[in-house]
């Protein structure tokens, strides 16, 4: 039987108290039917407070950290679809229909609000060109399928959230949404969204610099797990490369006198050279390792049905 999907609104918050009533109030007037859950994360502001007043479901984790707060609802919340957004009223909440819609038109897993914004105070140079560059390395190494890797505004399927592994703790839980699906090769969407500046008393809790290169780590530890072969594969091209520029003025001085002088480089080389071919070695095996967890996962996501809810409209 035709049923509608059960829809979740997820509100990760830490110190939202001026923003986090807008955000549950809007939410709710765009999706009339969600539930909305906010789940405060040790705020020494009233948060808790003001989200209950506003209608959310209000809940608790004690463990910081954007990622562990994704990974608690992810395994708590039971939906059909869930809305996750972060809590400082920068999103449009008014496109979250249509979000869900591309989602059940579709039949997809992931549908990305692609942030678009003019004005400077909402989206600060420093946070969009480091989207733009931590953005174009994921797609470099696992295909361009999105333009705005680091939103926090997406629509999930059920079949997603059951299956993402969530092991990042921060703010870096964006980019291994993203791998996830780029990996299993899910399908995805992305609608451009309005962004706009936070509302007065909210204040950003993202470093440009410390995050950046938390996310930065973040992907270069998805690309040795998911390309392994790539990833030593450059590491055993370098010490090749290094080991052949030591051992060239070692091997010309063989070659015109017979003798070996710098017998300490001669060993030096060798042993790069060695240590580039276990490289090799490791990433070999690693890729047979990645791809058997890969299957495991695969199957794993198609155990869960695919979203199916022909004729919903969610836009009025």
């Amino acid at each position: 039987m035709n049923r509608s999907p059960v829809i979740a609104v997820l509100v990760p918050c830490f110190n939202e108290e001026a923003a986090v009533a807008a955000v549950v109030r809007d939410f709710k007037a765009a999706l009339p039917g969600a539930v909305v859950y906010v789940y405060d994360n040790n705020s020494t502001d009233r948060t808790s407070e003001v989200a209950a007043r506003a209608g959310a479901v209000v809940r608790h984790e004690p463990l910081k950290g954007k990622g562990n707060v994704v990974r608690r609802m992810f395994a708590d919340i039971e939906a059909d679809i869930y809305v996750l957004v972060d809590g400082d009223d920068t999103y449009h909440a008014a496109s979250a229909p249509k979000l869900v819609q591309q989602l059940i038109d579709g039949q997809l897993d992931m549908v990305n609000g692609a942030r678009v914004s003019t004005a400077e105070a909402a989206y600060r140079p420093g946070h969009r060109f480091g989207n733009v560059l931590l953005t174009g390395l994921v797609t470099a190494v696992f295909g361009k399928r999105t333009a705005d890797m680091l939103s926090g505004f997406r629509v999930f399927s059920r079949r997603f959230v059951k299956t993402f592994p969530a092991l990042s703790s921060g703010f870096e839980i964006e980019t291994e949404l993203t791998v996830h699906a780029l990996e299993l090769r899910m399908p995805i969407g992305e609608i451009a969204t309005p962004y706009k500046e936070r509302p007065p008393g909210s204040q950003s809790k993202l470093s440009t610099f410390k995050d950046g290169f938390r996310i930065l780590w973040m992907i270069g530890k998805l690309v040795k797990e998911e390309r392994p072969l790539q990833s030593f594969a450059v590491t055993a091209a370098a010490l090749v490369f290094v080991s052949i520029m030591l051992a060239w003025p070692v091997m010309m001085t063989y070659l015109d006198t017979g003798l070996v002088p710098r017998l300490p480089t001669a060993v030096l080389s060798m042993g790069l050279m060695i240590l580039a071919f276990l490289a090799l070695a490791c990433g070999l095996i690693l890729e047979t390792v990645t791809r058997g967890r890969r299957e495991m996962k695969r199957l794993r996501y198609l155990e869960l049905p695919a979203p199916d809810f022909p004729g919903t409209r969610i836009i009025p």
